[in-house]
């Protein structure tokens, strides 16, 4: 009886010490949170390509990790640092422009040679209402005003954290380095710390590595296409920044049900207004082809029978993703809710019973 209470107690007291350190250890990683989980997720990405130069090629560890790397150095690293500054060049553009638009009273005279306000009169006259030139002035240039700030404050917070983002960026590429010679050999450790059976934990982790490479692959790849495209038809057709309505829309393209038509919608309102009719008809036609396209043949081309989400849940996902995480939400928000399914399908199938007592009208 003695020997089972010290054993107790000592069974106690190390539980207590390995769950102090692990807060501990966690705590200590935090600052790098979304930098090893991004980390993560290239490495899922692209491990395909550090696989063919190892076991294809015959190229040694380090050789095969350091080319996948210089790949990766060259597909997002260039295109992010080159882009980053058109569109921070674009969005101070933008922003004088607003403002210039404001100070020299260029929406009022839009609305008055346009003839917005009796055209809007027309349509509110079905149900009772009306606007003045006066009202609408002051409304579009309060929201053109604080759309114009708005994106001068980001291009600024985009400029001065330049330095920032390639720290980070180079931070993670090492991590990367290590995770693809080394992923095996974790994934080992963390299922051997798992309580759970090690098919579970391989599911799990499958799990993780179909959505990380949807999003990234599927969506990515999509989301460029859109925003793309888009940006070349504004370009086409005269609208301003068009690279930076592009980038607007590659990332609303993550979005299921709305995407692009937050922008391409008003954008063909705003041809309408202008009497470009043509113009305006075609922004509509383009973007039901264009999402049509890339949403039912090309992501699920790509994406395959990998991710199985409800549309609204995906949408959820973003954007409570992004509202607490921020531009990486659009991973994370996924990824957390891809856990918790995953979780749910494990306990249908292995503990649903064990919670169940018998005769419960639950069990059937």
């Amino acid at each position: 009886m003695q020997n089972r209470t010290v054993n107790d107690l000592i069974f106690w007291f190390f539980l207590g010490l390995f769950l102090l350190s692990f807060f501990l250890i966690g705590w200590l990683m935090l600052p790098f949170l979304s930098t090893i989980v991004l980390a993560a997720v290239v490495t899922g990405v692209f491990n395909p390509v550090y696989l063919y130069m190892n076991k294809k090629i015959g190229l040694p560890q380090t050789f095969s990790a350091l080319i996948a790397c210089v790949l990766i150095f060259f597909i997002l690293f260039v295109p992010i640092l080159f882009f980053t500054g058109i569109l921070s060049k674009e969005a101070y553009d933008f922003y004088l422009m607003g403002k210039t638009a404001v100070l020299d009273g260029q929406v009022k005279k839009f609305l008055e040679s346009y003839y917005v306000i009796e055209k809007i009169n027309i349509m509110l006259s079905n149900i009772n209402m009306s606007v003045s030139i006066e009202d609408m002035n002051r409304s579009l240039s309060e929201v053109g005003k604080e759309l114009g700030l708005f994106l001068f404050d980001q291009a600024k917070l985009i400029t001065s954290n330049i330095f920032s983002f390639v720290v980070n960026f180079f931070f993670m590429l090492l991590i990367v380095f290590f995770l693809f010679m080394d992923s095996g050999k974790i994934i080992d450790f963390i299922s051997d710390l798992s309580p759970l059976p090690k098919d579970q934990d391989e599911k799990l982790i499958q799990k993780f590595k179909d959505m990380a490479g949807a999003i990234l692959i599927g969506y990515g790849f999509a989301g460029f296409i859109q925003g793309a495209v888009g940006g070349f038809v504004f370009a086409v057709f005269g609208l301003n920044a068009p690279f930076l309505w592009g980038v607007l829309m590659a990332l609303l393209a993550f979005l299921p049900i709305i995407g692009i038509g937050v922008v391409f919608i008003p954008a063909a309102v705003f041809m309408f207004i202008k009497e470009r009719f043509f113009a305006g008809c075609f922004f509509i036609v383009f973007y039901l082809v264009l999402s049509f396209g890339v949403e039912n043949i090309l992501k699920p081309k790509i994406v395959g029978n990998r991710v199985k989400m409800h549309t609204l849940l995906v949408f959820l996902a973003i954007i409570g993703g992004m509202k607490l995480f921020g531009i990486l939400g659009i991973i994370y928000g996924p990824l957390i809710v891809t856990c918790f399914l995953t979780l749910v399908d494990i306990y249908h199938e292995n503990y649903q019973k064990m919670v169940e007592p018998v005769g419960s009208v639950f069990s059937g």
